[in-house]
């Protein structure tokens, strides 16, 4: 029985095989009539799914011709032999309706698109490093369901905030008011113990230069990568980030609270920098360098309007202010958990031993974290701010 390495080799060596015999002025262009003979001579060879694909890529051409790249692109990937017969029969299907064909012409150089079209494209190139991955979550993406959960996250945000600036009659610096913390949302160490606050706080932001750079970042990176991901995926990246924000307060900063959905957000902004700058030459997102820096000026523009605030005099000490650990907390999330998921596009997670590994590391810190809340005050005699 061949393994899973030895289908890689052989379809290695068939595309080598093609090229050396068959394309030797390296045209990039090969017979579909001599592609289909050598599909019927070594077919026993590969994967059935991935036979199936290759057999639709030489029925979809009426050309005569396939383009060689787009060949290589279908066998020469691990990733592409373990695809679900989902992703297979869909992709043979989207070659079959005739109107785009795996020819040499890309994703990007098709005409005729309407508005919806053209942003289904636009999110492909922006977040998919491979162009087979992009023209097949071209052809299936439907609108349905919407990206809704960063939606309603950023809307809840936006409806929070105005509720208590109009409360408060503040719309910067809110912290800085007396009845700011005292709300049931936000993180307060002496509300330790109310465990939903762990997960809440990202309802509450500082000010409205908070609540802008957060909402910023959160449509423009987290609102592509759920319309491609998909809502499930995106949220567990976000939620693990927002937990892992306020534990990493609480054992790091053990008197600040915490407010704002920095966690969420920069798990998301992270991972999805770390996946352009792993898959860079896959990346055909225009102005990639120039959307990677301003990522990262908005990054650091939030991260230090944070660590000023921390430690600025507190309007009501010895409460400090809230504090900016859940940034880093959430940068782990994503620079680990978070590439995972984003790598393994349209795969079963449940299926990746990487994602187990990073899933049973944060796991285990949230634990940790969870019984250092429980004993560490009161071992350490910590002293702790009064109650908002």
């Amino acid at each position: 029985m061949k393994t899973c390495g030895d289908k890689i080799n052989s379809t290695q060596k068939l595309a080598e095989f093609i090229q050396d015999k068959y394309d030797p002025e390296n045209s990039g262009f090969i017979s579909t009539e001599r592609f289909r003979d050598l599909l019927a001579a070594h077919g026993s060879e590969l994967d059935p799914h991935k036979l199936e694909v290759l057999l639709a890529l030489a029925d979809g051409n009426a050309d005569g011709k396939i383009c060689y790249q787009d060949f290589v692109n279908l066998v020469s990937s691990e990733d592409e032999l373990e695809m679900s017969n989902k992703r297979s029969n869909s992709f043979r299907r989207a070659i079959l309706q005739g109107s785009r064909q795996l020819r040499n012409s890309a994703l990007r150089e098709e005409v005729g698109l309407g508005l919806s079209r053209r942003l289904v494209r636009h999110v492909a190139y922006e977040t998919l490093p491979r162009e087979v991955d992009r023209k097949w979550y071209f052809d299936s993406y439907t609108y349905c369901p919407p990206p809704w959960l960063m939606l309603a996250i950023t809307i809840a945000e936006v409806v929070v905030f105005m509720y208590y600036g109009f409360q408060l009659n503040r719309w910067v610096l809110q912290v800085s008011s007396p009845y700011f913390l005292k709300g049931p949302l936000p993180y307060h160490p002496q509300l330790r113990a109310q465990a939903w606050r762990y997960l809440s706080y990202i309802f509450m932001h500082a000010g409205i230069e908070h609540l802008g750079l957060n909402m910023a970042m959160q449509l423009l990176v987290g609102v592509p990568l759920e319309m491609v991901h998909g809502a499930l995926r995106i949220g567990l990246v976000y939620v693990c980030g927002v937990l892992a924000g306020s534990l990493a307060v609480s054992v790091t900063d053990m008197t600040a609270p915490v407010v704002g959905s920095s966690g969420g957000v920069y798990a998301l902004v992270s991972a999805h920098l770390a996946n352009v700058v792993m898959n860079w030459s896959g990346m055909k997102c225009q102005f990639k360098l120039f959307r990677m820096a301003m990522a990262l000026v908005c990054m650091s523009v939030e991260f230090g309007r944070a660590v000023w605030l921390r430690f600025y005099p507190p309007a009501f000490p010895p409460c400090p202010n809230p504090s900016f650990v859940a940034h880093l907390g959430g940068v782990a999330v994503g620079l680990t958990l978070g590439v995972v998921v984003l790598q393994n596009y349209e795969q079963r997670l449940q299926e990746q031993s990487l994602f187990w590994i990073f899933f049973s590391v944060y796991t285990l810190f949230i634990l940790c974290g969870i019984f250092w809340n429980i004993f560490a005050y009161s071992l350490l005699d910590v002293k702790l701010p009064p109650p908002p």
